[in-house]
């Protein structure tokens, strides 16, 4: 065996160990997400379980006038401005644009895995809100208003959803590891900033949004998991739902992003 032939299967065994760890990693997190929830679902509605809850509350709004609240005044419009990012209004203006400029990239497998992402996150929000119907915090805590019922926060859950799936759309385009962090970072950032602001205006309660980002995250990972596998099984029989390279791109910028 040379020495060229070698170190090629060498690199095959790594870059293979690397795509079968990020699966392996995916489902680890599906898994976790799905668990954390279930857990919280068994703690929040069992007799006397809403006591870490009520401590958050009164610790960030020790007052009952809402604008009785833990910080500086600005805190709390800051608060209702990061808070619309994960609004329905926001996330699907985001969404068309983000589609929009899939499909003019002839991304066509990332585009419906986000719709897909989205609709179905708005589904699995509203369908375990209907299931458990907890009530929200009191309202005269809650410095905005509220529509329906706590568990899980729909705010955390679809943010989630729409910022981890962009983001991995991204890091997936990015040449450097250090701009994948970056993008990836800041994906989970402003999703924890979004859910962060639900309990801060006494949208929620602490549980729900914690609830909704592991939901968020185990629907934003499964979407990812069933995507490479289709987009594995299609660049082998050549499809045309898998995301396609820019044409008019020079051989160096088509290579996968995922390889080394």
């Amino acid at each position: 065996m040379t020495r060229a032939t070698f170190s090629g299967i060498v690199s095959r065994l790594l870059h293979l160990a690397r795509t079968e760890l990020a699966l392996l990693s995916g489902v680890l997190i599906v898994a976790l997400g799905i668990w954390a929830f279930a857990g919280l679902a068994d703690e929040t509605f069992e007799v006397g379980g809403q006591a870490f809850d009520q401590a958050v509350l009164t610790a960030i709004r020790p007052g009952a006038d809402p604008s009785d609240a833990w910080g500086p005044w600005w805190l709390q419009v800051a608060a209702g401005d990061i808070t619309a990012l994960g609004g329905i209004a926001v996330l699907g203006l985001f969404a068309t644009i983000v589609v929009a400029f899939l499909l003019i990239q002839r991304k066509r497998l990332s585009a419906v895995m986000l719709v897909l992402g989205l609709v179905g996150g708005v589904m699995l929000s509203e369908g375990l809100k209907g299931v458990f119907e907890r009530a929200r915090p009191p309202a005269l805590y809650q410095a905005v208003e509220t529509i329906n019922a706590s568990f899980p926060s729909g705010h955390a859950l679809l943010s989630t959803v729409f910022y981890l799936t962009v983001g991995v759309l991204l890091a997936r385009i990015l040449p450097r590891r250090r701009l994948k962090v970056f993008v990836l970072g800041t994906a989970v950032l402003i999703a924890l900033l979004v859910g962060a602001t639900r309990v801060y205006l006494a949208a929620h309660w602490a549980t729900d949004v914690l609830a909704g980002w592991s939901v968020g995250a185990a629907w934003a990972m499964s979407l990812w998991l069933v995507a490479s596998l289709i987009e594995r099984r299609q660049r082998a029989r050549h499809a045309t739902l898998q995301d396609s390279p820019d044409p008019a791109a020079p051989p160096a910028a088509r290579r996968d992003p995922m390889q080394p």
